[in-house]
């Protein structure tokens, strides 16, 4: 089992921001995947360690990049089935460490089913805004760079974490009306006095299902990107790795299959009647979960984009893709 997941997971840590030098001697000392954990929090710990020694160094650049190494390494140390209720917060503080010095206007936002980032570019509390939703065993401190490539931009991004996600996995499970927590964050975002000219989303993996769904229920959106999420799941052929995942994040493997079984775009897709670009890997095959072609075509302004030999979140190919789904929102948002 551990050299699929070495390999599965490479373009995935280096996205989220693991060094792929430092992936690699990692993955090397491990004899089991059972070590994955334990291996990815002492890397995160060497790091914040360094960001320590930066800091009385009086080195605040260096400092930041030891605290991202480590929220990006405490993250990966999350993602195989394993309750690891320390790494989820670890990487979160570590995040906001970092934004702390990187990012000093970054506001953290909290709701009753959901924690978030939001940070909006200096001067314009007009600024588009678009809400990053994490995917099944993700969060938000993974998809620091696609909030980068967003803000770079011009546009405000408020990145969260919802039930089951990131910082709330340890206390929360999944839930099929994500739609729900989106709306929340929105109104809690609104409420800090920002007025954004329009909305939109970039949701990932299991978070393109989340998006989807709120793309249609939520009137406020007014353009969306999805990236390898599922039109449709199907418990009995899911892989067991994922199986096993999602029974973690819903709590029960009983709760896993029913949460599987609301998921299944064809029930609102016509609906979605924003500009919708569905991103899929063409190497991203996984039984029992659809690609987001199906979304695509039943959107009345749905946009499938296949990436030619990409992967699921299509990490090993991301310069083909966030650019142009950078870029896609920018035209939506402002019009252009």
């Amino acid at each position: 089992m551990l050299e699929p997941v070495v390999a599965l997971g490479r373009s995935r840590a280096i996205a989220a921001g693991v060094d792929a030098s430092e992936y690699d001697a990692i993955t090397a000392t491990l004899r089991r995947a059972s070590e994955w954990t334990t291996a990815f929090r002492a890397a995160g710990a060497a790091h914040l360690a360094d960001a320590r020694r930066a800091e009385s160094d009086g080195n605040p650049i260096t400092q930041a990049d030891a605290y991202l190494a480590a929220a990006a390494c405490c993250h990966i140390a999350t993602t195989l089935p394993a309750d690891d209720r320390d790494g989820h917060a670890e990487a979160a503080d570590a995040m906001a460490r970092a934004l702390a010095i990187l990012q000093p206007g970054a506001q953290t936002l909290t709701g009753a089913a959901f924690r978030g980032t939001l940070t909006v570019p200096q001067g314009d509390p007009e600024a588009p805004l678009v809400v990053v939703v994490p995917g099944l065993d993700s969060s938000r401190v993974e998809f620091h760079a696609n909030t980068i490539a967003l803000q770079r931009r011009g546009l405000a991004t408020l990145s969260i974490d919802g039930p089951g996600q990131g910082e709330l996995a340890s206390t929360t499970t999944v839930r099929a009306d994500y739609h729900a927590v989106v709306s929340e964050a929105l109104d809690t975002a609104l409420a800090t006095g920002l007025t954004p000219r329009r909305i939109g989303l970039m949701a990932l993996s299991l978070g393109g299902y989340y998006g989807a769904l709120s793309l249609a229920r939520e009137p406020r959106l007014q353009a969306g990107v999805t990236v390898s999420g599922p039109s449709t799941m199907v418990w009995d052929e899911l892989p067991a790795l994922l199986q096993a995942i999602l029974t973690i994040r819903a709590g029960s493997r009983d709760a896993a299959a029913a949460f599987a079984a609301h998921v299944d775009v064809r029930t609102f897709a016509a609906e979605i009647r924003q500009p919708l670009l569905a991103i899929d890997g063409e190497n991203d095959v996984i039984p029992g979960y659809s690609d987001g072609a199906d979304l695509a075509h039943l959107a009345p302004h749905g946009e499938h984009l296949v990436i030619p030999a990409g992967d699921h979140l299509v990490g090993n190919r991301r310069w083909q893709w966030l650019p142009r789904a950078a870029d896609y929102l920018h035209r939506k948002l402002t019009r252009q």
